[in-house]
């Protein structure tokens, strides 16, 4: 019999539940805009028309109870406690071991890689993973000469994967398991499915090491050599600085070892003679062929700062950070798919948006290519380097956006002194949450204050460490997958996923819901999924009779197989942007993965809860 109709509280939740999928789902929304969007929707609708019966009336309050949810502690403070890993360098020696490996052993390094990449994932957020994976991966393969796009997808599939095996693993999962225990079921442990969940991942991972590299055709990736990227620069001279008033001869001292000085430029236009005994003063400025790295240490020896030649005007503006220790410069490659490709450096909003200053341009293939003055009306192609200045947070916003691809040397220098205690710390909340001795929420707080008060990571970066889009994208989720719930919804929705699917065997049911929900997630963020469908799964297990846990897990897995789209997970923008991929080597790589992945853990999950067939 088709189930009837619920009230209009329910239909109205799943239609903003519906709008919400949408919504996420477009680039040319800003994610965190469209969630408040739909959560300040569901507030005031259920104001304003509050909704009747015994223990249904949803207040305000019920909304609001999702900022202080369990789910939000924990992702919060585990975001924390992976930028102080990130920050203090933890995990680059065993990542160098890795790309060392690359060059003599290149089909075990590959291996190593991905194991490394899915057990790392397993215990931080996979996106600060894959961000210190891909600049790095990129040099192994232009050293070694493997083509880059046959190695960064799979790596990139492979954290995918290792996060779906532990609670922590990723931030759809904590939201399953806090909406689950909210409805009644027993908290599952840290790695209570790591068993079906290993099974699955471990499939994925041999297939990606068999045949990955072979399914995936060669890219042109936008980096494809080795040659030193070296930038013509300007360094203007600050007024008391330690070159004020110096020789050029004393100047050269300064800068402690060979420098590359083309010109010297003393008011607009007007260039004086490079003699030894020529005195600078304040307001020069210095034409340099540089380094990067080499141009931000002149920037300190000789009390410069760096700005592109012509752009005064941005040079003093105030959305550009004034304080040297706010600021970083970071090498931006130019790929096919980012809003610079084709474009031109002059009047481009991108940079005004992103409040980065450009320094410099170097073209592939050309050793010191000009000055940015020249070539500020020369359209950008993919490969192009672009020198940019700006504070930490936009290059880390940059870093993580999934549209380009950052080099090693975006990020400041790790604090090593601290990557001990960072590590120890790190090692204490997963044993922590691993025993049972505390909650993950509890233990991932605990985390986050010692690598405070170990100073793990400063003011600046633990204020970037939280990101506001999780925050309020997990925020909405809650509201929306509780909404559902408590208003019938999902129970309308599982009498109509039981009126179709309901003659079907317990172990088929759970794979057909699990594959369900990884088609959807291929659009729409997984942790907005994962909320909406943990409900139905158990309105789905109460309706079936059966225990509600494998049909939750079902959810969480699906929500955690995005491998068909660029758009399905953040990793993936990541992955395409570095190794100029097109839509269609997802769909190449991504539909064998997914058919691996989806069969290994539904014969794992009958196996594991002894489901009939």
């Amino acid at each position: 019999m088709f189930p009837p109709i619920p009230d209009w509280h329910a239909m109205a939740a799943l239609a903003l539940a519906g709008l919400a999928l949408i919504l996420f789902s477009q680039d040319r929304f800003r994610l965190e805009s469209s969630a408040l969007l739909i959560f300040t929707a569901l507030v005031l609708l259920f104001y304003l028309f509050p909704m009747a019966g015994p223990g249904r009336v949803l207040r305000p309050q019920f909304f609001f109870l999702g900022f202080g949810n369990e789910a939000i502690i924990a992702i919060v403070s585990l975001m924390i406690c992976a930028k102080a890993l990130e920050h203090t360098g933890a995990l680059q020696a065993t990542a160098r071991v890795i790309a060392d490996a690359w060059i003599t052993r290149p089909r075990l390094a590959l291996l190593a890689t991905l194991l490394l990449a899915a057990v790392l994932s397993m215990f931080m957020n996979n996106t600060p993973l894959v961000a210190m994976l891909l600049p790095l991966l990129v040099g192994v393969a232009m050293r070694s000469k493997i083509d880059a796009s046959k190695i960064l997808m799979p790596a990139g599939y492979a954290a995918i994967l290792g996060g779906m095996c532990t609670v922590m693993g990723s931030a759809s999962n904590i939201v399953v398991v806090s909406i689950a225990t909210g409805l009644g079921m027993p908290r599952l442990g840290l790695m209570e499915f790591a068993i079906p969940a290993g099974i699955g991942a471990g499939a994925g991972i041999l297939f990606l090491w068999l045949f990955g590299s072979r399914l995936l055709p060669t890219r042109k990736a936008p980096l494809e050599n080795t040659e030193p990227r070296v930038f013509d620069g300007i360094l203007h001279l600050t007024a008391k600085g330690p070159a004020d008033g110096k020789t050029i001869a004393e100047m050269l001292s300064m800068a402690r070892g060979s420098l590359r000085l083309r010109e010297i430029e003393r008011g607009e236009g007007v260039f004086v003679a490079r003699l030894p005994t020529f005195r600078l003063k304040a307001g020069d400025r210095l034409h340099v062929r540089e380094t990067p790295s080499r141009l931000r240490e002149l920037e300190t020896l000789l009390g410069a700062t760096l700005h592109a030649g012509q752009d005064k005007a941005a040079a003093s503006d105030q959305w550009v950070a004034k304080r040297a220790e706010e600021q970083q410069i970071a090498e931006i490659v130019v790929t096919s798919n980012s809003p610079l490709h084709g474009r031109k450096v002059e009047g481009n909003p991108f940079f005004r948006q992103n409040n980065l200053v450009p320094l410099a341009l170097h073209r592939k293939g050309v050793s010191g290519s000009g000055s940015l003055d020249a070539q500020r009306n020369v359209e950008l192609e993919a490969g192009d380097v672009l020198l940019v200045q700006g504070r930490k947070e936009a290059i880390r916003q940059l870093k993580i956006s999934g549209i380009f691809l950052l080099l090693d040397g975006a990020l400041d220098a790790p604090m090593a002194a601290r990557r001990n205690l960072a590590i120890t710390i790190s090692l204490g909340v997963v044993a922590a949450a691993a025993t049972g001795l505390m909650p993950i929420s509890v233990c991932a707080l605990a985390g986050a204050g010692m690598m405070i008060i170990g100073k793990c990571l400063t003011r600046e970066q633990l204020r970037s460490a939280v990101d506001t889009r999780v925050i309020m994208l997990v925020v909405t989720s809650l509201a929306l997958g509780n909404t559902i719930a408590y208003t019938g919804g999902s129970e309308y929705l599982a009498q109509l996923f039981v009126y179709q699917a309901g003659g079907l065997s317990p172990a088929i049911v759970v794979a057909v819901l699990m594959l369900a929900v990884a088609l959807v997630t291929e659009m729409v963020s997984n942790s907005a999924v994962a909320a909406m469908g943990t409900p139905i799964a158990f309105a789905v297990a109460a309706a079936l009779g059966m225990s509600p846990e494998p049909l939750v897990l079902a959810v969480l897995f699906g929500a955690n197989m995005s491998y068909l789209t660029p758009a399905g997970y953040q990793v993936n923008m990541m992955v395409m942007s570095a190794g100029g991929y097109r839509a269609s080597d997802f769909l190449r790589l991504g539909i064998p993965l997914q058919l691996v992945v989806w069969i290994a853990l539904s014969l794992a999950m009958a196996w594991y809860y002894d489901l009939p067939w």
